[in-house]
């Protein structure tokens, strides 16, 4: 990742935006209280105005950016599915082979099923061991592709070799998918721009509450901290493999164990989403 804040964590992002609203709130009170003598009704009225509008575009923010994490999750989730029934189908139809290449095969696509399962569990932050673990599906994807056309020499029937290489096919073409799902995530101009909504927002609050001499009152402090719980939960769910909301490998997980522990009976294909 080439963006600033995806490398930190989740909860010191957090704690330093809640700070920073908590900052700003007090400067716009001072300011804010220095002023409020000279501030007449209209003016009160107007930054009363201006306050309750900044609240409703920074509800307005949220909810765009709460949708956008929450739909990146959804479509990660999907993909761990996806892939996972390729695998299976992918598995399944060896036994379509040629028997001299069935379990070499087999083999492989039992080992490539392992490594990601392990790579599944790397956090993307440790770009090192995704990448080499990325590296090696890739080359073994591209041997069973081999061994593959290797069958399609022996026999070129649709029906036999002809559906495993389609089914091959979907399982590379699925953990592509499911990479690029991994890739794809909220913004980061998109966070900024909340952020600074928040600031401003915060600063706005203060002021309005020095103007009418008095701090940020106890319900003023409890939005501020459900704003910073509700900004912990979207960059929670835009980390798939960091944080406390993780999307959830039981689809790879299992297709490994049937593979493993049957290997002429491998989890039915569309088994792995259910």
């Amino acid at each position: 990742m080439n963006e600033l804040m995806y490398g930190h964590n989740s909860l010191a992002i957090v704690t330093g935006l809640l700070i920073c609203m908590m900052l700003s709130a007090e400067l716009g009170y001072r300011v804010g209280r220095r002023r409020s003598a000279r501030a007449s009704e209209n003016i009160r009225s107007q930054v009363n105005t201006v306050l309750a509008a900044m609240l409703g575009l920074l509800a307005l923010l949220l909810g765009f950016t709460y949708s956008l994490a929450l739909q990146r999750y959804e479509d990660r989730s999907q993909a761990v599915v996806s892939e996972a029934n390729a695998i299976g189908t992918a598995y399944l139809r060896t036994n379509l082979l040629p028997g001299e290449l069935r379990s070499d095969i087999q083999a492989m696509l039992r080992q490539y099923v392992d490594i990601r399962v392990r790579e599944g569990r790397v956090s993307l932050d440790d770009a090192a061991g995704e990448d080499a673990l990325s590296r090696q599906g890739s080359a073994l994807a591209v041997k069973v592709w081999g061994l593959a056309i290797r069958a399609l020499e022996k026999d070129d029937r649709p029906a036999t070799t002809g559906l495993f290489i389609q089914a091959l096919n979907e399982l590379i073409d699925a953990a592509d998918r499911h990479r690029a799902a991994l890739d794809r995530h909220v913004p980061e101009s998109v966070l900024f721009l909340v952020f600074v909504t928040f600031v401003l927002t915060t600063t706005v609050l203060g002021y309005a509450s020095g103007i009418a001499a008095h701090r940020v009152t106890l319900p003023g402090l409890t939005l501020l901290v459900l704003i910073a719980m509700v900004v912990y939960l979207i960059i929670d769910l835009d980390r798939p493999r960091r944080g406390f909301i993780q999307v959830k490998q039981d689809s790879l997980v299992n297709v490994q164990r049937g593979m493993t522990g049957a290997p002429d009976s491998p989890t039915a294909p569309g088994s792995a989403g259910k």
